[in-house]
């Protein structure tokens, strides 16, 4: 029996997922690029985004940084202002907190975060959150989840991840968690049978 789960954040608690691709698309918009989506979807199961399309095209490293920032700064506004809930969630996770205990392992930057829960209820029921700073190697490699594991004092068989992304399900597989998997727009298309997944509705 599962005593444990290590929730990803975005896709699967909240809706951010659309935004941060809006976010990029218009911080290459600003430099005369069109952020082709099918393309963004296919380069974010490798652990890639915005900027491989950029780099592809020729753009130097100095300008890309630049309009990380500019993206960053986007993805903030639309976090601020848009409606990223899923429904459903809080009282998924209100049940939930009766039989297992749970916590979120995100790739998300801090600040980003904190500005999605200023005013949301999910944090009330996570033993704790680590974010992208709060380790060095980032999904797919296992490392987050493994941290996730030893911060909760659990073993891998009483545990489970619950993730949206291929490189996700990769990071669960590797540190040897169960995982299941919640499908939306962004990773639907995503090849997850290579790792050994349960499928699971949307929260």
């Amino acid at each position: 029996m599962k005593k444990y789960i290590l929730f990803d954040h975005d896709g699967v608690l909240v809706d951010t997922e659309f935004w941060y691709y809006k976010a990029g698309e218009r911080a290459l918009a600003d430099i005369g690029l069109t952020l082709d989506k099918d393309q963004y979807l296919r380069d974010m199961g490798q652990g890639l985004g915005t900027w491989a399309q950029a780099r592809a095209a020729g753009i130097d490293e100095q300008t890309i940084s630049r309009q990380r920032e500019v993206r960053n700064d986007y993805y903030q506004k639309y976090l601020r202002t848009e409606a990223i809930e899923i429904e459903g969630v809080v009282e998924t996770l209100a049940e939930l907190s009766k039989y297992v205990r749970m916590a979120i392992v995100t790739t998300a930057k801090r600040v980003d975060f904190e500005i999605i829960h200023e005013k949301r209820q999910i944090r009330q029921f996570m033993d704790f959150v680590l974010v992208r700073e709060d380790y060095k190697l980032t999904k797919p490699h296992p490392e987050p989840y493994l941290t996730g594991l030893k911060r909760l004092g659990a073993t891998k068989e009483e545990t489970l991840v619950v993730e949206d992304s291929s490189r996700g399900l990769n990071s669960a597989v590797a540190a040897g968690i169960d995982c299941a998997i919640v499908y939306n727009d962004f990773t639907k298309a995503h090849d997850f049978s290579h790792g050994m997944a349960q499928e699971a509705p949307c929260l």
